[in-house]
């Protein structure tokens, strides 16, 4: 790794890593303007880096901008990044349960970034799916792979052990290595 791929981990690092919680919404029972609008106020992305061994929290993802896709130009073939790093933009929908917050919704989508050569692989499809599919409350993350999973698992964990015990216990059966 060069030094310019070092200042951009440290960069990385130094954002904010809290998570999004519904803090009221403002089209609830009205049935007037904005109803039906997706209300992005309890999903947080997480990027979990395989290669780095480590998981963070970055707010631009929610608009594709966030620090792991910035300069990249993506492409929708995963042949044409052979030696890119593998990330997992993981989508995780956090909600007020009984006790406190609670993990319930967590997909994954795969993202390949090869920094040296500036292209990237991601299907944006795959990408708004999965948040829907977190916002309505699924656990999709089978398809990681182990290492991801671990470090994804070890993340939530520490980062909130209520919320992590609250969640449903699905989520601990498919992040458990296979």
């Amino acid at each position: 790794m060069n030094e310019k791929d070092k200042e951009k981990n440290e960069k990385i690092k130094k954002m904010s890593t809290s998570f999004n919680i519904l803090s009221g919404d403002s089209t609830d029972g009205h049935g007037g303007y904005g109803v039906g609008t997706l209300n992005l106020n309890n999903i947080t992305p997480v990027f979990v880096d395989v290669e780095g061994g480590e998981a963070f929290v970055d707010m631009g993802a929610l608009h594709a901008r966030s620090a792991v896709e910035k300069r990249i130009k993506f492409l929708k073939e995963k042949e044409a990044v052979p030696n890119g790093n593998l990330f997992w933009l993981v989508w995780v929908t956090v909600e007020p349960m009984e006790g406190g917050p609670a993990y319930v919704g967590v997909t994954a989508c795969e993202m390949i970034v090869d920094r040296e050569i500036r292209r990237g692989y991601k299907s944006m499809p795959e990408h708004v799916n999965n948040m829907d599919k977190s916002l309505k409350r699924k656990i999709v993350v089978s398809q990681m792979d182990d290492k991801g999973k671990a470090i994804l698992k070890d993340f939530l964990q520490t980062f909130d052990e209520g919320m992590w015990e609250r969640a449903d216990a699905q989520l601990n059966e498919d992040l458990t290595s296979s």
